[in-house]
């Protein structure tokens, strides 16, 4: 469906007013420089859309930094997320598959999936740590959207993907008149994800990657301590990852209500995991550094046959070590290559 960009911006500013479609908030990102942010919409100026990936991950809107898991708190409200990526939908899936469809279904993430309405976008640009190609992903969804967005001149192809993809079809057409696209316009937009993936091959062309990587645990330890020196242990890295889902649970109960709250916690942080009498199962950072690795390369692979990275840069960008994980997997898997031969 071709939608123009003026009637699409026109249905959501409906859906912010009292008058609209019953969203408790809109979420866009928005361009501040070089960064993209994910902001409550208010009309007041244009979104970023069509662009790359947020600072943060989509995780944050699902499975919050700190929030209270008990009492459950997210009953009647209804939200509408615009701008999401492909690769943070494809971390939204291994988080369903590990939180909602395994054998334990966590309440207040599956709340947050089953009210809040997704609206994803093609990238057209791509950031400089971008590498979803390399992880046999794309930079444009397939799946995992309710409506999903490319920009052809001054109007949106709309491609729908679920139930509630056809809901917010017909908000739309009650504020803006929609239409078959043509074969040209179909053709169009094939090429410029053609030319955006040739983007980010040219700009990856130096990292080898592979689908062996369940041999990367056997490379020699020392060979990742050289690239572990550089790490100071902040967390950084897992606390922006969209597929990180570690955490600790608090009680924070008084003598008027029974409380549970649930902080985001990382693999890189000397406490993780530290039982009652003191002991870490890694005390060391070398030892933690490359857990990380295997998390995101093998061990979520084995769990959910979804590899834990999805090519979103956005670790590189945070590091305070300036380690990228690009370089870091290209050494590793040569190195695996080395004991092969």
């Amino acid at each position: 469906m071709l939608i123009p960009k003026e009637h699409f911006f026109q249905f959501l500013k409906s859906s912010v007013s009292k008058e609209g479609s019953g969203f408790s908030e809109v979420i866009l990102p928005y361009k501040n420089d070089d960064d993209l942010f994910f902001i409550n919409y208010s009309g007041q100026r244009e979104p970023a859309l069509n662009y790359y990936r947020t600072i943060d991950p989509l995780r944050i809107y699902f499975y919050f930094p700190r929030e209270k898991v008990y009492p459950i708190e997210t009953d009647n409200y209804k939200r509408l997320i615009v701008g999401a990526t492909a690769c943070d939908l494809r971390a939204l899936n291994l988080l369903d598959k590990a939180l909602v469809k395994g054998d334990f279904t966590d309440p207040v993430y599956n709340d947050w999936r089953k009210s809040t309405y997704i609206i994803s976008a093609d990238c057209e640009e791509i950031a400089d740590t971008c590498h979803c190609t390399l992880l046999n992903g794309k930079p444009y969804p397939d799946n995992n959207y309710d409506i999903n967005l490319s920009s052809y001149e001054d109007n949106f192809v709309l491609q729908i993907g679920s139930k509630k993809g056809e809901e917010l079809l017909e908000m739309l057409e009650k504020t803006g008149k929609t239409k078959e696209e043509s074969e040209a316009v179909k053709e169009r937009i094939e090429k410029n994800r053609s030319s955006v993936v040739e983007d980010l091959r040219e700009q990856n062309k130096d990292f080898n990657y592979n689908e062996d990587y369940t041999q990367i645990r056997n490379v020699d330890p020392d060979k990742w301590w050289e690239d572990q020196e550089e790490c100071i242990g902040c967390g950084a890295c897992t606390n922006i990852c969209p597929t990180c889902y570690c955490m600790i649970l608090n009680d924070e109960s008084n003598q008027q209500e029974f409380i549970k709250v649930r902080s985001q916690d990382s693999c890189q942080l000397h406490g993780y995991s530290k039982v009652a009498a003191g002991d870490s199962p890694r005390p060391k950072m070398r030892d933690r550094f490359r857990n990380r690795y295997l998390c995101k390369f093998e061990y979520m692979k084995e769990d959910f046959d979804e590899l834990g990275c999805v090519g979103c840069g956005r670790c590189i960008d945070s590091c305070a070590g300036e380690i990228d994980i690009r370089e870091v997997m290209h050494k590793m898997l040569n190195q695996v290559k080395q004991k092969k031969a």
